[in-house]
């Protein structure tokens, strides 16, 4: 089953989500602001498609980070920075036997079609 981490009021996860109950597609989801993200979690996703594509750096939470939380973004240290600003997360973020996708893009839409 696919895990969806994402935010209720992002409009791009409710996307995601009507998209994937229309193909018929199981999933459960997880509101990364409400339930938040465990660090191990964090790091594991960053070692499979890098720390680097985990950070949405158009955020409004970007925006209001200091330089120094930005310079931390680019590599492991993000992974702490994702845990105490979950919304600075790239989203949605697709869990699935093992692998991870990011976003929503027609890339990601055919990669979840296979399963």
């Amino acid at each position: 089953m696919i895990r969806v981490n994402g935010l209720k009021s992002c409009d791009t996860c409710k996307k995601a989500l009507k998209w994937l109950a229309a193909e018929g597609i199981a999933y459960t989801y997880r509101d990364v602001r409400a339930d938040g993200i465990p660090l191990g979690e964090i790091k594991a996703w960053g070692a499979k498609v890098g720390f680097e594509k985990l950070v949405n750096k158009a955020s409004t939470t970007w925006r209001g980070l200091s330089e120094d939380e930005k310079a931390v973004a680019v590599g492991p240290g993000a992974a702490q920075l994702l845990v105490d600003h979950p919304t600075l997360l790239k989203r949605p973020v697709f869990e699935l036997e093992g692998d991870v996708l990011i976003g929503f893009k027609p890339e990601t839409q055919s990669a979840l079609k296979v399963l």
